[in-house]
C-alpha cells in the first residue's frame, strides 16, 4: 500500500483548516502557501473532501473552508478512503465478499486480512485532533519561507 499525494495533501490540508478556521472560512491561497501546494491542486482535494461532507466551502470575497465535522471525529482513516478508495493491502479484499476464485484455499489470506485490520485499527485511532494534540510547535503563516 502507498498513500498517494493526494491522499497526504488531503490529511494537511484538513489539519491546516483546523488549526486556522477559528469562527471563519480559510482561504485555499493561505492554505496552499502554509502548505507548499499548488492552489489548483489545494482546490481539487477541497471539492472532493466537500463532496465527502469533511469540508464546507463558500465562494467570494470572506470564503475558503471550513471543517463540518469536529476534529476529533474526523480519522486518518476517513480521510485516506476519501481520497484513495480501497486501502486494502491486495486487491481480492477490495469486495466483499471476497471474489477471488482462490479464497477458499487461499494459504496467505489470513495474513493479508489481518494486515488490512491492523491498517484499519490504526488509521482509525489517528484523529485530526490527536494529530494536532502531538504537533511539534508550528511556524507563524508572517514567517513561513517562500
Amino acid at each position: 500500500m502507498k498513500i498517494s499525494t493526494r491522499g497526504r495533501y488531503a490529511v494537511r490540508i484538513l489539519l491546516d483548516i483546523a488549526l486556522h478556521q477559528g469562527n471563519g472560512y480559510v482561504p485555499m491561497k493561505d492554505i496552499a502557501r502554509r502548505q507548499r501546494i499548488s492552489r489548483k491542486y489545494g482546490d481539487q482535494i477541497g471539492m472532493q473532501l466537500s463532496q465527502a461532507g469533511l469540508l464546507l466551502a463558500a465562494r467570494g470575497r470572506q470564503g475558503g473552508y471550513r471543517l463540518v465535522p469536529d476534529a476529533g471525529d474526523v480519522t486518518v482513516l476517513k480521510v485516506l478512503k476519501t481520497m484513495e478508495g480501497s486501502l486494502a493491502p491486495v486487491q481480492c479484499l477490495e469486495t466483499s465478499p471476497n471474489l477471488c476464485d482462490r479464497c477458499s484455499f487461499c494459504m496467505t489470506l489470513s495474513m493479508w486480512t489481518d494486515l488490512d485490520r491492523v491498517v484499519a485499527d490504526y488509521l482509525g485511532g489517528i484523529t485530526l485532533q490527536s494529530l494536532i494534540d502531538q504537533a511539534p510547535p508550528q511556524p507563524e503563516y508572517e514567517n513561513m519561507p517562500d
